[in-house]
């Protein structure tokens, strides 16, 4: 089963695909975005285009595990692209996926890697992404329950 995995942010939403057997994570696009519609519109053909059957959306719960603003556009996000998409959406807690995703890069810099400032804000989103896919697709990172307006 291929999983997309998103991370949404408001001006980049990184993506990362699982293999078919649903086993492997990788970082897959950052694409810019100008609204979030218009990020449902670029995810709908990427969902289209991979033959992708079931989505996973890091949710930026706060650190005490509540819902702020951003935790809530990006459910009532879920949702819409939930509808549009016909596939299940699942959300995972994404809270420490961008620093492990970062920390990523700074390890490959140090490998020898030229990394420039662009290059790094592009990556790190789609890594961000393939970061928590992997831990879901794991078994380490379960999907978050009982979210309001979700089954």
């Amino acid at each position: 089963m291929r999983t997309l995995a998103i991370d949404l942010g408001s001006r980049r939403v990184g993506l990362a695909l699982s293999d078919e057997g649903g086993r492997l994570a990788t970082p897959f696009d950052v694409i810019e975005v100008s609204s979030p519609q218009h990020a449902i519109e670029r995810v709908l053909q990427v969902i289209a285009r991979e033959g992708v059957a079931r989505i996973v959306i890091g949710l930026p719960l706060n650190m005490d595990e509540s819902l702020g603003p951003a935790a809530q556009k990006t459910i009532e996000w879920g949702k819409q692209l939930a509808g549009k998409s016909c596939k299940p959406v699942l959300f995972v807690d994404e809270r420490l996926s961008s620093f492990q995703a970062e920390q990523q890069l700074i390890e490959r810099k140090r490998g020898g890697e030229r990394i420039t400032r662009k290059g790094k804000k592009q990556r790190l989103d789609a890594l961000a992404a393939a970061g928590f896919l992997q831990a879901f697709l794991d078994g380490k990172l379960p999907p978050l329950g009982g979210l309001p307006g979700m089954s």
